[in-house]
């Protein structure tokens, strides 16, 4: 079978493509593989992991920071290249597949539904960069491809969210995709708890710029039922073919990022039994086998420092490579996190401190969300994790070159104080979320916490160090193949097209 793979934003679209776009050899019976393929693209897999993740929101919110002296993300230096790779994964590999259900599935259908969850998603995280994108009519064989207003698109991903869920409710004993979904295998109530936890992030995305709705979403999914075991959450298995692999494992092969002094001042100051999980000790042996890493934002000079070399970081744990004979093997087979039930506890606890009607306190959900996510990676000794939960440890001095302080004062056990409540709830869910740099760079925007370190040095002068990156610039290659959407586009940001405009959710 072939596919035909479209972009929703290339001039002379129409004239190249009439016909095809209607994807008319394409037959119903073949839907579950097109599915699948949007699934494994929307997870990032491969070499697609690294301009979509590595480069932006994994450094952006300090999960990693960068060991390569010609790679300058970590500056805030964002070549069109890398943010096209993000963009055209999306345009490419999951709208046109996604469209053809859409387009060969009743509205009514739990096949729809699916599609429909996962257009969300997708579109989600693409905006959350962006700001405006085309959305409406993405996908469409037009020559000029509109964008859509941020709050006109999130107000449409609430209405599909909510459609979904009503569809799959009347359709409990279906199995949409079956094995060709590669997240649930077709089990119609775990999807609901997917959908609503969705709608629950999404919600609280909003809840600065538009808390009354907010509100009302949050509650509403909370009601529909979120995510609140393990064998709730949400990961794309890799299937191995074509080159679907892990993309954080094939990342890690290249040597090019490793641990951050965030997630050691944090992770070691609070003697977190993830530090083992999440990293490894570094490669050279002088150093005792310890977990080391380095701040954001190193220039050259900086990165050739022999305290700052690869071996002398952590690379990421064994989850997604190992050490074998002196050097990297990915484990590309590990499956693809896309969303987990320890999150749903924190936004919980975040809306809770709110008021909002949330099942039970902000205090019980905040330790929830670290039990959840204690056990997510293994950690099963409930001594050591109700030992960790009533800890007065602070994140710690990572002892580097810089001299650089403890991250922030941030105590595990919950306060009583409810400035410090909500500090301490987006430093755990900021753990927790790891290593899903997209979702942590838009938690960060979004609440301004937790205080992490500045990047040490700025190669944009308009974002000096000190100061947070919120989006990223409009394409240029956009400019050049769909410009007067591009034009109209720049109206709908709430300032110039530069990395310091907020998106429209981010009002802190």
């Amino acid at each position: 079978m072939s596919i035909i793979i479209i972009s929703g934003c290339t001039k002379g679209f129409e004239e190249i493509n009439t016909d095809q776009t209607r994807l008319t050899t394409i037959s119903i019976t073949e839907l579950p593989y097109l599915f699948s393929k949007a699934q494994a693209a929307v997870s990032s897999s491969n070499f697609t992991y690294q301009p979509s993740n590595t480069h932006f929101g994994n450094l952006f919110c300090q999960y990693f920071a960068v060991t390569a002296t010609f790679f300058p993300s970590d500056r805030y230096f964002l070549t069109q290249t890398r943010m096209s790779g993000n963009w055209s994964v999306l345009y490419s590999q999951v709208v046109p597949q996604l469209k053809t259900i859409f387009e060969l599935t009743d509205p009514g259908s739990p096949e729809y539904a699916l599609a429909s969850i996962m257009w969300v998603h997708t579109f989600h995280r693409l905006s959350d960069y962006w700001g405006p994108v085309p959305y409406f009519r993405a996908g469409e064989p037009l020559t000029t491809i509109p964008y859509d207003s941020q709050e006109d698109i999130y107000n449409d991903f609430f209405k599909r969210l909510n459609a979904a869920v009503v569809v799959l409710r009347t359709n409990p004993n279906a199995v949409p995709f079956g094995n060709f979904d590669l997240i649930y295998a077709g089990n119609v109530s775990r999807w609901i708890k997917y959908a609503n936890t969705l709608k629950l992030r999404l919600a609280m995305r909003i809840s600065k710029v538009n808390p009354q709705k907010a509100k009302i979403e949050a509650e509403s999914a909370l009601a529909g039922g979120v995510m609140t075991d393990n064998a709730d959450n949400a990961s794309v298995i890799k299937t191995l073919n074509a080159g679907d692999n892990n993309g954080l494992s094939q990342v890690s092969l290249f040597n090019e990022i490793r641990m951050s002094a965030s997630m050691e001042s944090v992770l070691k100051g609070y003697d977190d039994p993830r530090l083992a999980v999440y990293f490894q000790p570094v490669t050279d042996n002088s150093l005792g086998g310890t977990y080391e890493g380095i701040r954001n934002g190193l220039i050259p000079v900086q990165q050739n420092l022999p305290a700052n070399i690869p071996d002398r970081v952590s690379n990421v744990g064994t989850r997604w490579a190992i050490r074998s004979s002196g050097a990297w093997v990915g484990q590309f087979a590990a499956p693809e996190i896309i969303m987990v039930a320890a999150e749903a506890y924190f936004l919980r606890a975040e809306a809770a401190t709110k008021g909002w009607a949330m099942g039970q306190t902000a205090q019980v959900l905040y330790d929830s969300g670290i039990d959840r996510s204690m056990r997510q990676w293994g950690i099963t000794n409930q001594v050591a994790i109700d030992n960790y939960k009533a800890s007065l440890a602070t994140p710690v001095a990572p002892g580097d070159f810089l001299n650089s302080p403890p991250m922030n004062d941030y105590p595990i056990r919950f306060s009583s104080d409810p400035v410090m409540q909500l500090k301490q709830i987006a430093q755990q869910k900021w753990i927790a979320l790891y290593p899903d740099g997209r979702e942590g760079w838009a938690e960060l925007r979004r609440t301004g916490l937790p205080q992490i370190y500045p990047i040490v040095n700025s190669d944009v002068p308009y974002l000096p160090s000190g100061t947070l990156i919120r989006r990223l610039l409009l394409l240029d290659i956009e400019k050049q193949t769909n410009g007067a959407a591009v034009t109209e586009a720049l109206k709908l940001l709430k300032g110039p097209d530069l990395h310091s405009t907020r998106v429209w959710w981010d009002v802190q």
